[in-house]
């Protein structure tokens, strides 16, 4: 897009751009998201920024009307697989808050000078300036969400100091962390609270997951239903008014995350109208440090920046996929709240059911995972870490021998860095090192790509709901060749459109005898 074509989009308040690029307005000092309801700014008035940290870099705060440190993330950064979109996946995990600038070079093998200058040109500002307006973002929500002490969310947000805390605040929002506090709860005692939210109760941080476009969240929280593994993850409740909960491992601790279903948002449908909406999520964590990873990975998990408008546009123009893509709109697909984990589970899928891959990840939970301090309902352990499983017999596990160790060269893998599925990792490199390990094949690596690294460009030919759907719509593999770069939309389609539910875990039939 030029700058023209961004102001027509301001001017026709177009929902889909937010988050992609954001709108200064030089009169008046502040940024808003491209949707944002007040009078369109002259032309003259406006300068377009590409990351919220850029409008802030220029000196500009955050809307107190559109809030635009609260749009989805850009889906440029799933989708693009050089350094800027791995350094923005890492920055959003909140590595540079735990490592620094430094520690994002060493994850990404660059530099800090060269990852510098590259974001710069891309986004209007460097590592810091991005990991300093996330640390804005998460210090509104605790403000607006918690009665902590200030001081206790200064450092809780990532801030090295009070002053530097303090500082920010008034830069970004142009009031005191108090009066920002103030303002945030005399907006939600005004704000209608659904059932859902009233009934799920108080404690840990209440969050609205934004998404753009629409979002067909009963295929969404179907698709985690059917695989939620005991101890570690559950799904309550009918369509249209769910509750997923899984436990999360996090860098300072662990913590549990409630998402629920919405179907009573405006624009009709489960999850939202073809506007954009949000999830309602609750956080539990044992240390506040860990808010910002947590979300990110639940959005992941999610798949909420995608962008839908991007995805219908291709696919739905296809002769034989458009009429899936037509009827549901707003599908996702879906990502991992832990890599690591899902690529256990990916292997622990091949060959077998949705329900058999349950059965096994839930025994293997119980053996080696590690139990939280006390039961949160059903959710008991948090999944066993790559280092348990690399030397564990897995006797508990009823399935061929091959396979177990197949699992132990995975976890074994992951834990001494010869395979990485962090958020930045090379998605090529990373199925490369799984295709060198002995029990994973095409199928094993290219789920692993596809959930536990957020690529938007998978498709498993040989996987065996894929061929059905594929001969449901009259299509052949060769076909998907035209779906790119949303072949894992695609796939989910597809998946879709066969006999419920997809078999979207389990292998080709081959897979295991690939490599022993």
């Amino acid at each position: 897009m030029d700058d023209e074509a961004r102001y027509e989009a301001v001017r026709s308040r177009d929902e889909r751009f937010d988050g992609v690029f954001f709108t200064g307005v030089l009169t008046t000092g502040i940024y808003c998201r491209p949707s944002c309801p007040a009078v369109t700014p002259k032309r003259g008035n406006v300068r377009f920024f590409p990351s919220a940290a850029a409008a802030q870099r220029a000196g500009l705060r955050a809307c107190r009307r559109c809030r635009p440190d609260a749009v989805p993330g850009s889906a440029e950064w799933n989708a693009r697989a050089d350094l800027t979109g791995r350094a923005m996946r890492m920055i959003a995990d909140g590595v540079v808050d735990r490592e620094g600038v430094e520690g994002l070079a060493r994850r990404l093998g660059y530099s800090a000078r060269q990852i510098h200058r590259r974001l710069t040109a891309d986004l209007g500002a460097g590592p810091v300036a991005l990991a300093r307006a996330q640390r804005t973002h998460t210090a509104r929500v605790l403000l607006q969400t918690t009665a902590l002490p200030v001081t206790e969310i200064a450092f809780a947000s990532g801030f090295a100091s009070v002053r530097q805390f303090n500082d920010t605040i008034r830069e970004a929002h142009a009031c005191t962390p108090r009066e920002l506090r103030a303002r945030g709860r005399a907006r939600a005692a005004t704000r209608p609270r659904g059932a859902a939210e009233e009934a799920a109760g108080g404690g840990g941080v209440e969050l609205r997951l934004a998404h753009r476009g629409p979002y067909a969240a009963a295929e969404v929280f179907g698709f985690l239903q059917r695989r939620a593994v005991p101890g570690v993850e559950e799904a309550t409740g009918e369509a249209g008014a769910r509750t997923y909960r899984r436990t999360l491992a996090l860098p300072h601790g662990h913590g549990v995350a409630e998402v629920r279903e919405r179907a009573d948002e405006a624009g009709g449908g489960p999850g939202g109208g073809s506007g954009g909406g949000w999830l309602p999520c609750r956080l539990h964590l044992t240390d506040l440090r860990d808010l910002t990873t947590a979300v990110q990975r639940m959005r992941r998990l999610f798949d909420l920046d995608a962008d839908p408008y991007a995805v219908a546009d291709r696919l739905g123009r296809d002769p034989l996929l458009g009429p899936l893509v037509h009827r549901l709109p707003g599908l996702r697909s879906p990502g991992a709240s832990d890599p690591h984990e899902a690529a256990v589970r990916a292997v622990l899928g091949q060959q077998v059911t949705v329900g058999a891959a349950r059965t096994l990840t839930a025994a293997l939970v119980a053996a080696y995972g590690k139990p939280l301090p006390a039961p949160d309902g059903s959710l008991t352990h948090l999944f066993p870490d790559p280092g348990t499983l690399a030397g564990a017999p897995l006797d508990e596990l009823r399935m061929p021998g091959a396979r177990r160790r197949a699992v132990r060269a995975v976890a074994a893998a992951l834990a001494d860095g010869v395979l990485v599925l962090d958020p930045g990792a090379d998605r090529d490199e990373a199925e490369r090192a799984l295709l060198d390990l002995p029990g994973v094949g095409p199928w094993t690596a290219g789920y692993i790509r596809m959930r536990a690294l957020g690529d938007p460009d998978v498709f498993l030919t040989g996987d065996a709901g894929v061929r059905h759907g594929l001969e449901r719509i009259g299509a052949r593999a060769p076909d998907a060749g035209r779906w790119r770069p949303w072949r894992s939309y695609a796939l989910h389609h597809l998946w879709n459109a066969t006999l419920t539910p997809p078999p979207a875990e389990t292998g080709t039939g081959t897979e295991n005898t690939e490599k022993r």
